[in-house]
């Protein structure tokens, strides 16, 4: 849990620095997993693959949008 007197020092900041404050956390935050990166590259092979040789077809983009539109109704 953020000690309190972390976040009485954050909150003092101007908003400005608290904006960069956020900012830098959010990059630590944001690492991809290189296992889950190497699976989903090795799934697109698949895909891409799959749809190259016929066993799959594309779906237009404005197919999937009525699909998400009776998702969301």
């Amino acid at each position: 849990m953020i000690s309190k007197e972390l976040q009485k020092k954050a909150l003092r900041l101007n908003p400005l620095e608290r904006i960069q404050l956020v900012e830098v956390i959010l990059k630590s935050l944001d690492k991809p997993d290189p296992e889950i990166e190497k699976a989903w590259v090795a799934e697109s092979e698949v895909r891409y693959a799959a749809y190259k040789t016929g066993k799959i077809k594309a779906v237009s983009l404005n197919s999937v949008q009525k699909r998400l539109k009776k998702i969301k109704s």
